[in-house]
């Protein structure tokens, strides 16, 4: 028998989902949607379709509120449930809804399937600011991956197993050893005859999500690790390259002007990743440009929602540091905001 402790947990996606079944069933002796607030759904909805706008945070969120390019709708300005605030209005010449998450990867997947659930929604804008892995782009830079992947879901091998060992649970399908793996001991300090010594935190295997789309068999799961965006939500993207961006916070100016770039790929974890090493690590292994804490979470719900959807994310620092901008984060996380607001403006327009 297998002991509950070594049995796989669920993954973030299969517990916001639990949460927002329960969150959205009409039964009022439940606490859930009043006849009140299904009415003005309702009445909300026969407006739509809109496109979602979703951000993680207020300092994110804020400006494109304050943007002269953002009416907020007369009669229903927000919509508050489930402890989330659904912002209507108009962007460019979009109907949308703006949604701010909160922190991490729960709070994003758990916001975006209530947006889905609740609204007519088109598609999802994702955006804000990220930790930079890649060393030839710049704090200040617009970049927009094409593909996204959640880091955070691991299988930690055993102490002395290497990469030929099956891992655990991996013979019944819920592992894998397809996508790579992190082994401590090549960022040791210590050297033995010209070879890192072994570390007991011996190696973690990166390992996709379960999803079960909208599209697929109930309760008969599928794996998903890179995450695409919307192919056309892609292509309309590269009409942003060449806009112009803010480069200056009060006196304090980038080396260059900042640019907005299609890239590769972007990961997300619950994690805040500050570490030169991980940074290098996953640029090296992964390909990857932009780090954060949501992104993978909402491309993981669109997917199984099939919602088209795109993440825009401007690099508020060199993670890890080792720029010779001190302090990049604190500096320059405002200007980040601002430009990545800028963009999205601009692309929501198109």
């Amino acid at each position: 028998m297998v002991s509950p402790f070594r049995m796989k947990l669920p993954s973030f996606v299969m517990i916001l989902m639990n949460i927002v079944v329960v969150g959205i069933s009409m039964s009022k002796s439940y606490g859930a949607i009043s006849n009140d607030i299904g009415k003005k759904i309702e009445r909300i909805n026969k407006r739509g379709p809109y496109l979602g706008i979703v951000v993680p945070n207020s300092y994110e969120m804020n400006p494109l509120l304050n943007s002269s390019s953002f009416v907020a709708d007369g009669e229903f300005p927000f919509l508050d449930f489930s402890g989330r605030r659904f912002r209507f209005g108009e962007l460019g010449n979009q109907k949308v809804i703006v949604a701010m998450t909160g922190l991490g990867m729960l709070n994003a997947g758990i916001t975006t399937q209530l947006l889905l659930s609740l609204f007519k929604v088109k598609g999802i804008v994702h955006y804000g600011i990220a930790g930079n892995a890649n060393p030839d782009l710049q704090i200040g830079d617009v970049t927009i991956p094409q593909y996204w992947a959640h880091t955070g879901l691991w299988n930690w091998q055993r102490n002395g197993d290497g990469p030929n060992d099956e891992l655990a649970l991996e013979p019944t399908g819920d592992y894998t050893r397809n996508i790579g793996y992190l082994k401590f001991s090549d960022y040791n300090n210590a050297t033995e005859n010209g070879k890192p010594i072994e570390n007991f935190l011996n190696n973690v295997w990166y390992q996709p999500e379960e999803i079960f789309p909208i599209y697929g068999t109930p309760e008969v799961r599928q794996h998903a690790f890179w995450v695409p965006v919307d192919k056309d939500y892609f292509i309309a993207a590269k009409k942003l390259e060449g806009l112009k961006l803010g480069s200056c916070v009060n006196t304090t100016c980038l080396p260059r002007t900042p640019m907005v770039v299609r890239v590769k790929n972007g990961v997300s974890a619950n994690v805040f990743v500050d570490n030169g090493a991980y940074r290098s690590f996953l640029n090296t292994k992964f390909n990857v440009t932009a780090i954060d804490m949501e992104s993978a979470a909402i491309a993981l719900v669109c997917i199984q929602q099939k919602t088209p959807f795109i993440a825009i994310r401007a690099l508020s620092d060199l993670a890890g540091g080792g720029s010779d901008l001190s302090n990049e984060g604190d500096i320059f996380s405002s200007l980040a905001a601002q430009n990545a607001v800028h963009a999205v403006v601009e692309f929501v327009t198109l």
